[in-house]
């Protein structure tokens, strides 16, 4: 059976997308270090035979290599990666110290390129694939976002470096979402019922806000065979919002 590893997969878009592929008949390993998050999950997994939730800190380089090793020598057949997990910290510039920054970078940028490095190996055996979440933020920005758009850009660029090296047999490709409303999708005490105004879902070209569902299905077609000659690419998940022209009149 074939096998996946997802990070920050216990609620919002990693949920979403781990509850994807288990629907696929893949075998997922969901690495968080929410505990109440994780537990929440198992208790609401339509399939728990496909499922293996681990408490990993992903920002510990020690940590998370002994975890990879011990999952890719009790599952041979892992063919799938899914970086997901991030952090935001919107902090004013002045006020943002440099443990601030680097929190987010390990989190966002850093944990990509050693689950990469430490599963290559594993995915090259396998002919797999690897799906990390970028955002429409590395292209445009709000104030106070240095250090999330600074790791999503990064996240951009590692992908199709990544394509390159790990070419032939891994392909490697990003997801950008833009507005999503994970409300329904987080850990029971964050979960809540939001009600948006009609012009928030009438400013998306698509005429509404993104679900975890139109992430969660663009990943596993990234994934899977099906896309299989693609690699080193990003795609937009963003309801059209990043090709809307947007002008302020006096």
């Amino acid at each position: 059976m074939n096998s996946a590893i997802i990070t920050g997969g216990a609620q919002g878009i990693g949920k979403a997308i781990a509850m994807k592929i288990m629907s696929q008949g893949v075998f997922v390993f969901i690495l968080d270090n929410d505990p109440e998050a994780l537990e929440d999950l198992e208790n609401e997994l339509p399939h728990p035979q496909l499922c293996k939730t681990i408490m990993c800190d992903i920002a510990n380089d020690t940590q998370l290599g002994k975890t990879l090793e011990i999952i890719t020598m009790q599952n041979p057949a892992l063919r799938y990666l899914v970086n997901n997990a991030a952090i935001s910290q919107f902090t004013p510039l002045e006020e943002m110290t440099l443990s601030d920054w680097n929190k987010v970078l390990s989190v966002n940028l850093t944990s990509y390129f050693l689950t990469a490095k430490y599963l290559s190996q594993s995915l090259k055996r396998n002919r797999g694939s690897i799906v990390n979440l970028c955002s429409t933020r590395a292209f445009m920005s709000e104030p106070h976002s240095e250090a999330y758009a600074a790791t999503k850009g990064g996240v951009f660029s590692l992908t199709h470096a990544l394509a390159m090296s790990l070419k032939p047999f891994v392909r490697v490709n990003s997801i950008s979402p833009g507005w999503i409303d994970v409300t329904s999708w987080q850990k029971k005490s964050n979960r809540k019922k939001i009600h948006w105004d009609e012009k928030h879902h009438l400013q998306h070209p698509t005429g509404r806000i993104g679900e975890p569902e139109d992430v969660a299905e663009m990943a596993w077609f990234l994934l899977s065979n099906k896309s299989g000659f693609v690699t080193g690419q990003n795609f937009m998940v963003d309801g059209g919002m990043s090709r809307k022209m947007i002008y302020e009149h006096d």
